[in-house]
């Protein structure tokens, strides 16, 4: 066995609790990591692998980074999905006898960052716990770098389908969760990216313990937020707590006592219609850019940015809220100054939230209190604009937003402008706030003066005018005399060193001097460190004002751009109330809009109540059918966040639940197929949808064969429309299925096309009415298939077109003769047909002698005079 050396030894045993993570160790200056980690390391960070005697003889393999760029390395190893444990050597290493002492001081993982380029400005960290019973389902969620902490849990047969859906909502960094749960991931994590699994003991997720550690944390406060009720969001939220304090190692100030929610009272969207509406992220690039909040995010903080997110995820269903929000955006609209003003104001606000957690975490640095002091500079320039407010909850807002006055006024006094980004190099205090700062600076500052002088004053005392001051690193500062003039030594000084021609001496007024110079600037830098961590203290003591100004402040600026958006985008207040009515018209679809050059997106009104609830929609492929049917759920979406939506005017009845069901998609880590993945959307959809829920399906059947789609898809019809009775756009190239505007409330809506020479051109104007071809040549035609495939393709069309029109007519025929009719005679037929195509056609038969029915599947044509000619022929009357 290697006797390894004792610093490797301490390193090793401190390692043995942490296998699974990447161990950063203190050595002085640098952060070293050994053996496995160095060599997982050194790939993932892209530096030098190199090796370390270890002890025994033995090298051991070993990577490191300075401790001061640290930050940017942690955030690359959390990246890539890495647990880091930061191992900090404890105490002064000058003082320390033997082998320095160290501990584990944090642990971060991708869901506890409080800092640096994994976290995103516009985008909450969010640390998720879950547990799911069958008597319900818990989850509690937390962005340790704002405090933000909630808690909800879900009951009834839909539970664990509700747990999915707010899990793929919320796209957690870090899921935490029972370590038996393990095998049964699969649904869990679907549509999740870069998500962390950790796994905690199931003992952990007991009443008890949870009740426990919320008492611990917030000392009976957590009682008065109703949690006690939720007692499987209870469980999960104090499995986080469990975690932060299991990890972070400090006091979690910044933490907010838990908040519960409740999903119902939001619009519910499934985790399928939150990806096939793009609201805040595309479904190829998993980008911004050509999303709803690309539309309409106009924030000027991170803050804001955060929280428009959630409203955009999360509208609402309660109307009175509803319209406090659209009256702001409206105030806003009509005041375009005020609107500029407020902007420009909001864009010198830094983030409060994550600052005011920085600070109470005890991470945060000069530049971060500075940054504090410069957004309250501008709050009472934001009260101020906001005096003459009309809209009640603005005024509301308005007065919860506090100026922070005091701590303003603080900040202001005691910190430097440019304050160094390291907190023990020093120039962080002014001069004039604390009297011994300004001594020592004076010391530093004016040292070479006061030894000068003293130089000055003592050769006038001694009348030795040779006597200098000096300076080495061995004996401090001295008084050099000559041996010629050691007679006029005075009986004060006193004998330092002794050299060959001279003597070296000290005086208690220059060893006063020497102690204040000498060592000033450590002296100075470690004072400002204790009053700069005074200040931190008086902030954090303010801390949940700090965060209530923050949380104002981004409603605020959240209503600053929808109404900015609203502007841009041209869009009109909607009227939002409880009845079953949607009357849109000239609705445009926000996003697409936007892409299109100016005017050239094509308007369509929307119609739907109780006697129109159900639209069946058919027109050619390309024709905007899909565009039309998602608008029409982003402006219900969007007037339901309170957000001014793209249309001439609005009415909208609430809705519950949106439901899409667009695309085609497999499955295949699932083991699902496309036409599975369709079908299974279809029973979600059926399971969980109200007479108060919106429903968009898009070419349901057209994974199977032709029958089998027919057939699914007018059953799923028939069943909304009876079971259900849901608003529901119903897209389809089954023309067969128009038949059912027969039902009472079902409408046909076609997508015009202007059709010339085999040419189509799209006119994507919605109207009433249906279509019985889909226009797929035409299309292919437009993508630029070559002729020879499209010539090939008609031939086949018209072929399959006599054949199925044939079949047809030939059912018909049966149902009125029957299969027991004398045989035809096709020689007797030919002589008596006038239609020369069919006679050619006939003439092709090889068989003398067949029955009626065969007779029509053979001859029958699709034109009106063939029709005619084909009856006659029969002896049948039209």
């Amino acid at each position: 066995m290697v006797a390894y050396s004792p610093m490797m030894q301490q390193y090793l045993q401190i390692k043995q609790d942490y296998q699974n993570h990447i161990l950063m160790f203190r050595m002085g200056d640098f952060y070293e990591m050994f053996f496995d980690d160095a060599l997982l390391a050194s790939k993932d960070l892209d530096i030098a692998l190199t090796a370390r005697e270890g002890g025994g003889g033995e090298k051991v393999p070993m990577c490191g980074v300075p401790h001061h760029a640290a930050q940017s390395y942690i955030a690359r190893l959390i990246e890539k999905g890495r647990r880091v444990v930061i191992c900090e050597q404890i105490g002064d290493p000058k003082q320390a006898k033997g082998l320095v002492r160290r501990e584990v001081t944090r642990i971060v993982t991708p869901g506890t960052v409080m800092e640096g380029q994994c976290l995103d400005d516009k985008n909450n960290n969010y640390l998720v716990a879950v547990l799911a019973e069958e008597q319900g389902c818990g989850l509690a969620l937390a962005d340790i770098s704002t405090g933000l902490f909630k808690a909800t849990q879900f009951t009834g047969s839909s539970a664990y389908n509700e747990l999915i859906d707010e899990l793929y909502r919320l796209q957690p960094a870090e899921l935490l969760l029972p370590r038996s749960y393990q095998g049964v991931l699969t649904k869990m994590l679907a549509g999740m990216t870069n998500v962390l699994l950790t796994v905690i003991d199931d003992e952990l997720f007991n009443i008890e313990s949870a009740r426990n550690i919320m008492e611990r944390q917030f000392n009976g406060d957590w009682l008065h937020t109703g949690i006690e009720r939720f007692v499987y969001g209870l469980r999960a939220a104090g499995v986080i707590l469990f975690y932060l304090t299991d990890t972070q190692k400090r006091s979690l100030q910044q933490m907010k006592s838990p908040r519960i929610y409740n999903t119902n009272q939001y619009m519910k969207i499934d985790a399928v219609s939150r990806r096939n509406l793009e609201l805040t992220s595309s479904i190829k690039e998993g980008m911004r850019w050509g999303t709803l909040i690309w539309v309409l995010d106009y924030t000027s903080t991170a803050m804001g940015g955060r929280l428009l997110k959630q409203w955009i995820e999360q509208p609402l269903l309660d109307t009175v809220l509803i319209e406090q929000r659209l009256d702001v955006v409206e105030e806003l609209l009509n005041n375009l100054l005020l609107r500029a003003q407020l902007k420009d104001a909001l864009k010198q606000v830094y983030d409060l939230e994550r600052l005011a957690g920085r600070v109470a975490y005890g991470s945060a640095n000069a530049r971060d209190l500075l940054a504090l002091r410069k957004s309250f500079d501008v709050l009472p320039e934001i009260k101020s604009l906001m005096a003459n407010a009309h809209t009640e909850f603005l005024v509301k807002l308005i007065e919860n937003i506090d100026d922070m006055s005091d701590i303003n006024k603080l900040l202001l006094q005691a910190l430097e402008d440019e304050p160094p980004l390291q907190v023990r190099d020093g120039g962080i205090i002014k001069d004039g706030y604390h009297p011994e700062v300004d001594r020592l600076r004076a010391a530093l500052r004016n040292g070479k003066d006061w030894l000068a002088q003293l130089e000055t004053e003592e050769r006038q005392k001694t009348g030795i005018r040779s006597l200098k001051v000096g300076y080495n690193k061995v004996f401090g500062y001295y008084l050099e005399i000559t041996k010629a003039n050691l007679t006029q030594v005075p009986d004060y000084f006193i004998r330092k060193q002794t050299l060959a021609n001279a003597e070296r001496f000290i005086t208690n007024q220059l060893k006063e001097y020497e102690d204040m110079i000498i060592g000033a600037e450590d002296r100075l830098a470690q004072l400002e460190f204790q009053i700069f961590n005074d200040i931190k203290s008086i902030v954090t003591g303010n801390l949940r004002r700090i965060q209530s100004t923050g949380s104002n402040l981004a409603v605020l600026d959240v209503l600053v751009s929808l109404a900015e958006a609203a502007e841009r985008g041209n869009f009109v207040r909607p009227i939002v109330n409880t009845n079953k009515k949607i009357n849109i018209s000239d609705g445009r679809h926000p996003v697409v809009e936007r892409v299109l050059k100016a005017g050239n997106f094509v308007p369509n009104d929307t119609y739907m109540d109780e006697h129109s609830s159900f639209v069946l929609l058919t027109g050619p492929n390309m024709a905007g059918k899909s565009t039309y049917m998602r608008q029409v759920a982003l402006i219900i979406l969007m007037a339901q966040m309170g957000s001014f939506v793209p249309a001439s005017a609005a009415e909208i009845g609430m809705v519950d639940y949106i439901f899409t069901r667009i695309g085609a998609a497999d499955d295949l880590a699932g083991g699902r197929s496309t036409f599975m993945v369709e079908m299974s959307e279809c029973r979600d959809i059926v399971n969980h949808a109200t007479a108060n829920s919106l429903i968009i399906m898009d070419e349901v059947g057209r994974g199977t064969s032709t029958y089998d789609g027919i057939s699914i898809a007018r059953a799923l019809v028939e069943y909304i429309h009876a079971e259900i009775k849901a608003r529901t756009l119903f897209s389809t190239h089954y023309h067969e299925l128009t038949d059912l505007e027969a039902l009472p409330g079902v409408v046909n809506y076609t997508v015009s096309v202007h059709e010339e020479n085999d040419e189509i051109i799209f006119l994507r104007k919605v109207l009433p009415g249906k279509v019985d071809k889909s226009y797929g040549i035409q299309v292919a035609r437009l993508a630029g298939l070559p002729d020879k495939i499209l010539d090939r393709a008609q031939d086949v069309l018209q072929q399959m077109e006599i054949i199925s029109n044939g079949k047809r007519a030939a059912a018909e025929f049966q149902g009125e003769k029957g299969d027991s009719s004398p045989a035809v005679d096709i020689n007797a037929l030919c002589a008596n047909c006038s239609d020369k195509y069919l006679t050619g056609e006939l003439k092709k038969i090889n068989v003398l002698q067949i029955t009626p029915l065969e007779a029509m599947n053979l001859i029958y044509q699709w034109s009106e005079q063939s029709k005619k000619e084909s009856w006659r022929l029969a002896g049948l009357k039209e």
